[in-house]
C-alpha cells in the first residue's frame, strides 16, 4: 500500500515488535486506566493481559495484514487490515498519543481509501461510541451501518462505488 502522508511508511510485524506493540495498545488505554484508583503494577498486568488477549485474536483474523506505522523512520504507531472480498475491514488503528492529531492517522486513512478504490472496495470500521477518533472517521466519509452497543460499524465508500450501487 502507498502510504500518501510525508516521512510515513508501512512495515510488517515481527516478532520483535510485540513490546512497541504493547506500548502502543497501552497508550490507547490511558485515558480510561488513569480514572481507576489502580497502582502501576495493576495497571500494567491489566494493560499486559488485555494485549495479550487481543493479539491473539487480531491474530486469527484470515487474510489480515499486520504493520507498523513508522514516521520519519520512528516507530508511531499500529494499523491491521483485513481483506474481504467486497471491502477492506480496518482491524485496527492506533498511533502512540504524542503522534495523534499530527495528520498520520489521516494519511493512513486515505491511502486505505486509495487501495479500496482502486479494488471497487469498501472500507470498514468498528470504533468505540466515545472514541474521539470518531469524529475524525465522520469527517473523512465514514457513516454508521451499525450500532452494536458498544461499537458502531461505520463504512466509507467511494463516490464511484456508490454511483454504481445507486
Amino acid at each position: 500500500m502507498q502510504i500518501t502522508h510525508p516521512n510515513t511508511a508501512l512495515r510488517p510485524i515481527n516478532d520483535t515488535d510485540m513490546a512497541f506493540l504493547k506500548q502502543v495498545y497501552g497508550s490507547t488505554r490511558e485515558e480510561e486506566l488513569r480514572q481507576t484508583n489502580w497502582n502501576d503494577a495493576q495497571k500494567t498486568s491489566f494493560i499486559d493481559m488485555q494485549f495479550q488477549a487481543q493479539h491473539s485474536a487480531y491474530s486469527a483474523y484470515p487474510n489480515a495484514e499486520f504493520f507498523l506505522i513508522l514516521h520519519d523512520t520512528q516507530q508511531v504507531g499500529r494499523v491491521y487490515l483485513q481483506h474481504r472480498p467486497d471491502a477492506i475491514l480496518i482491524i485496527d488503528l492506533a498511533l502512540l498519543t504524542q503522534f495523534r492529531g499530527r495528520g498520520i492517522g489521516s494519511g493512513i486513512l486515505q491511502s486505505i481509501f486509495t487501495e479500496a478504490q482502486q479494488l471497487g472496495k469498501s472500507v470498514l470500521i468498528h470504533v468505540e461510541k466515545f472514541n474521539p477518533a470518531l469524529l475524525l472517521y465522520q469527517r473523512l466519509g465514514f457513516k454508521l451501518i451499525a450500532d452494536k452497543g458498544v461499537y458502531l460499524l461505520l463504512e466509507w465508500q467511494s463516490p464511484e462505488l456508490v454511483s454504481t450501487i445507486q
